[in-house]
């Protein structure tokens, strides 16, 4: 007890670094981030939509096999007309991961509740030696 009232200033500077290092893995998991592995899973048990955000050109120079493409502008007024049923799973990718993660705040506002980001986008879909085709 005695350590503690000595040392409480070093206790409450380990206890907040520990909080800021906690704070990505639970913002990460509570915007629906996706591993490649997950995201195979997810479209082979159960028939998940890969929607990739791409603008046309970076679409046509490689994308995930079976994808989608809905650019980031028109995702609001192109997704309920790709994916008719809002009970499917939706996965968004980009190129990197981080305009996928943005686009979940409109896929959610149009009723999609599954939607999930692909963390990494399609260079963590590479990495994976997952297949890639081009347009």
């Amino acid at each position: 007890m005695k350590f503690i009232l000595d040392n409480w200033m070093l206790i409450a500077v380990a206890l907040s670094a520990a909080t800021m290092l906690m704070m990505p893995m639970i913002k990460g998991a509570g915007q629906g981030a996706l591993t490649p592995d997950g995201a195979v899973q997810l479209i082979n048990r159960e028939k998940a939509v890969l929607i990739d955000i791409c603008e046309p050109n970076e679409f046509a120079a490689g994308h995930a096999i079976g994808a989608k493409n809905i650019p980031m502008g028109q995702l609001e007024s192109k997704l309920p007309s790709t994916v008719k049923n809002k009970a499917l799973p939706v996965i968004l990718v980009c190129q990197s991961g981080a305009r996928s993660s943005r686009a979940l705040g409109i896929a959610k506002k149009l009723g999609y509740e599954n939607v999930q980001s692909l963390a990494g986008g399609l260079g963590a879909w590479r990495s994976a030696n997952l297949p890639v085709e081009k347009a």
